[in-house]
């Protein structure tokens, strides 16, 4: 196979032709660094070669712009990845990020159950959200232990700041326990912080 042209596109892309037809597009800064040009000759083993090496360098340099915008887990920054590249590819960019301190899954899930609680999320809701992220169950478990949340103060933060106005009748008082439910509080919390605020027996 010779490639007869090579021409760039948006997106730091270039398209490769092969034997005077398009055969696909591939990362302009990897077509330089393995002088593809115009003459070259390659053959299958050669093309796949190419593939995977741009493949990974738009792997790594999505997986930077990723982290730039905020902070992801392992598994979140991987399943990013697999959208748009190969297993290989997302599997060594997501390593490269862990190998430069950019990925640290502990980190970023105190980060973000801290974040988690100081919104008054019930335990459970942090726990499921964490798991959503692919955190470790141990380590979920003793990063809830940590936050030492007492539900009963979160369900009161979270009237005062949402729901106290709906109480004044049954049925504003019945959507505000099933929002709070909702977000993982259990019943017998609810129904003990909202005893403080009605006079009526509703429930």
């Amino acid at each position: 196979m010779t490639v007869t042209a090579v021409e760039p596109r948006k997106k730091s892309l270039s398209a490769l032709y092969i034997d005077g037809e398009f055969a696909l597009k591939l990362d302009t800064q990897t077509l330089i660094e393995n002088r593809i040009t115009p003459g070259v000759e390659l053959d299958d083993e050669d093309l796949h070669r190419l593939i995977e090496l741009s493949d990974l360098r738009r792997a790594k340099e999505k997986a930077l712009w990723l982290i730039s915008y905020r902070d992801h887990s392992s598994k979140e920054l991987y399943d990013k990845l697999r959208k748009d590249y190969s297993e290989e590819a997302a599997e060594k960019a997501l390593q490269r990020m862990q190998e430069l301190g950019l990925i640290n899954d502990e980190a970023f899930a105190r980060r973000y159950a801290s974040e988690l609680a100081s919104k008054h999320q019930s335990p459970q809701n942090i726990r499921y959200k964490l798991t959503q992220k692919g955190i470790d169950r141990d380590l979920t478990d003793e990063i809830i232990e940590s936050l030492d949340i007492d539900p009963q103060v979160e369900i009161a933060a979270l009237v005062e700041k949402k729901y106290a106005r709906n109480l004044s009748d049954e049925k504003g008082l019945r959507r505000t326990i099933a929002a709070l439910q909702r977000a993982g509080y259990k019943y017998s919390d609810i129904k003990s912080v909202l005893n403080s605020y009605i006079q009526d027996d509703y429930y």
